[in-house]
């Protein structure tokens, strides 16, 4: 690899979720499900004027993915995918995005829900989401179209570890 990039992380996320197996795959799966984002005392002031939004786009490290694999078998098929065409952990930067329901910001916490990340995940940024900006139709699911509905009750397994 020719140039090396550093993050510092901004926070951790506290979450229901101990283990990776049995982890909702997607927020629509983790409905209700509530954690923790302790942002750093260092950041707290970055979270002025975030209760003013509904939700976040959380990206994070997957800390516990030590490798990666450019061809993934995914959790919502039986195919092997490339691993840009999923959303699959072994990523060969490993960072994670959830977009999560804003209950409270209080201090240097921001209460969420729809919660499907790992206890203890590295926080890397945190983006306000705007469905004037962000909402988009889409015309086209890849090989997810026979897949959507799985999402919502399907769990991770070992297959990433």
């Amino acid at each position: 690899m020719k140039n090396k990039i550093t993050f510092k992380p901004i926070g951790i996320i506290h979450s229901p979720h101990k283990t990776i197996e049995g982890i909702p795959i997607q927020p629509a799966g983790a409905k209700g499900i509530k954690g923790e984002i302790e942002i750093y005392k260092e950041f707290e002031g970055g979270l002025k004027d975030l209760d003013g939004f509904s939700h976040i786009y959380l990206l994070y490290y997957f800390h516990k993915s030590k490798d990666y694999s450019l061809q993934v078998k995914p959790f919502l098929d039986d195919e092997t995918h490339g691993v840009f065409a999923t959303r699959a952990p072994k990523r060969p930067n490993g960072i994670g995005l959830s977009v999560l329901k804003i209950i409270e910001v209080k201090n240097n916490i921001i209460y969420v829900e729809n919660v499907d990340i790992l206890d203890g995940t590295p926080v890397l940024d945190i983006k306000p989401y705007s469905s004037k900006f962000d909402a988009v139709e889409n015309e086209r699911n890849g090989w997810l179209e026979k897949n959507l509905d799985k999402s919502v009750n399907k769990k991770s397994d070992d297959r990433f570890k």
